[in-house]
């Protein structure tokens, strides 16, 4: 093997698939690669032959200038493949193994990896703590938007599926679990939906509609999804939601109460993150907006669930302190009414088994509730452009045309 194609940022509001280096196990230098992680050898790691990549909502920061990404980095953090090599001290996971890979890159060894906190691993990024492929700022691991990646600590990250026909049949479905389904999952989760909750999503992208879903295997009792895009609501109502239109009501507590009776919810998950918009038909660009608002609706004493993305070097926000990540909360508000909140990147780890098992037994149908819809890799930016529309869908890559 010689050869690799791969999605390439290029320049604010443009990818291109590019040819590249068929991947060998070693982190080499390249657009985004820390100097502290050239060179790094990778024998613990295996090759893939990539089955299906998702794009997701991160890599839209990126495209759209939003982040301090370098032109030419390989997108893709959401990867589900076929072993095709081995490196030399790989034990377990063998030869024509299909896995899923944890979008979160973790050594196993350090302590953080040892208390499942794999989101933060310290051995893997030089800057920070916590890893990704295909990401600005992480530590320059390659993505896997591409015909072929190379996975660091395959024993220890790699989940296999236990039966390769079966997965391939449902493989729209166990390709979220790179990411998408687990987010959403922890989101749920943080925010401490059980049987009987009532919920709040601000967002009704893929995360959005992934924590609705989520939300309801948990038990929830009503789940009200909010959103400027009437589209992507319609796709949460299609599996059961109650929705809110942020753009034709901007009160948000109204719009629950004419739902619930009362104008607050047990939990609520931000699934929107950094470049949230205000209310309303005139709304602009408000990125404290959702964590605000949902501190206004959750009830005294409840849990907020941020799995939206926030981060610390945004150069095309809104003013100064946001560029930084410096936002305007109201933390008081949270404070009096005794709020927890749980942020991050979501420890995949923690989740994607249960929810392959979930997945595999028919409960979950995360496909279905996040509309994924099959892509070529030359697909690519075009899809970009109508994920940035606003487009109720999740593209799904298929670069070797293996999926039926």
């Amino acid at each position: 093997m010689t050869g690799n194609r791969a999605v390439v940022y290029n320049k604010p509001g443009s990818v291109e698939i590019r040819d590249t280096a068929y991947p060998d196990l070693i982190l080499r230098d390249g657009p985004g690669v820390n100097p502290l992680n050239v060179g790094r050898k990778c024998e613990h790691g295996v090759i893939l032959k990539v089955v299906t990549t998702n794009i997701c909502g991160s890599d839209q920061h990126m495209v759209r200038g939003r982040t301090t990404a370098p032109s030419g980095l390989i997108l893709g953090h959401e990867i589900t493949g076929e072993v095709i090599e081995v490196g030399r001290d790989v034990e377990f996971i063998q030869k024509g193994d299909l896995v899923s890979v944890p979008f979160n890159i973790a050594c196993g060894r350090c302590r953080n990896c040892k208390e499942r906190h794999t989101n933060v691993c310290l051995n893997v990024n030089p800057d920070r703590p916590g890893s990704a492929y295909g990401y600005v700022d992480m530590g320059g691991w390659v993505g896997g938007q591409s015909e072929y990646v190379m996975v660091p600590y395959a024993d220890f990250q790699l989940l296999k599926f236990p039966d390769k026909a079966q997965a391939m049949e449902k493989i729209l479905d166990l390709t979220m679990l790179s990411d998408i389904f687990p987010t959403g999952y922890h989101g749920a989760v943080s925010a401490g939906v059980r049987p009987g909750s009532t919920v709040y999503v601000a967002g009704a992208g893929p995360v959005g509609l992934a924590a609705a879903h989520s939300a309801q295997l948990l038990g929830a009792a009503v789940v009200i999804v909010g959103d400027l895009n009437a589209e992507r609501l319609a796709q949460a109502k299609s599996f059961g939601c109650e929705t809110v239109n942020l753009r034709e009501h901007a009160n948000l507590a109204e719009q629950i109460e004419q739902i619930l009776g009362t104008p607050e919810v047990d939990c609520a998950i931000d699934c929107v993150g950094f470049e949230a918009h205000g209310h309303g038909k005139a709304h602009g660009e408000a990125p404290a907006t959702v964590l605000n608002s949902i501190m206004e609706v959750t009830r005294a004493g409840g849990s907020l669930g941020i799995p939206g993305l926030y981060v610390t070097g945004d150069p095309g926000a809104v003013d100064e302190d946001s560029k930084i990540g410096t936002l305007k909360i109201r933390f008081g508000l949270g404070w009096a009414k005794s709020h927890t909140f749980v942020t991050g990147q979501t420890p995949v780890m923690k989740y994607h088994r249960d929810l392959m098992m979930a997945i595999l037994s028919g409960r979950a149908q995360i496909a279905k509730a996040v509309n994924a819809t099959k892509i070529s890799l030359e697909d690519a930016h075009s899809a970009y452009q109508e994920f940035d529309r606003g487009v109720s869908r999740k593209f799904v890559i298929d670069p070797h045309g293996l999926v039926r």
